[in-house]
């Protein structure tokens, strides 16, 4: 299964989360890795808009898997701050798919 989903960075906080994403910590990327994230990637536009994708056997299987995991409480504690709106840990308003060339 494909899922995309979208948040809102803060603007004034862009940069410092580009950074952050070149330096995921290891133990976090494994974390994702074992609990069935797959293909997994961050877009994020000028104004703070974050697109993301991941593929996932069961979404919500792997949000709660990663949810056990002391490395993403951690990580999600860092993180707060950079959003407005919705939080990543509060789950993330996803988008419905109405293409894909694969499908067609």
């Amino acid at each position: 299964m494909r899922y995309c989903f979208q948040l809102q960075v803060r603007p004034e906080r862009i940069e410092e989360y580009v950074e952050r994403h070149q330096a995921v910590w290891p133990e976090m990327q494994d974390a994702l890795r074992a609990t069935g994230w797959r293909n997994y990637s961050l877009f994020l536009r000028d104004d703070g808009l974050l697109i993301g994708y991941v593929e996932a056997d069961d979404l919500a299987a792997s949000q709660a898997a990663m949810e056990a995991l002391d490395v993403n409480t951690r990580w999600q504690a860092e993180m707060a701050g950079f959003f407005s709106g919705t939080h990543p840990s509060e789950g993330f308003p996803q988008l419905r798919e109405v293409f894909h060339l694969e499908s067609s």
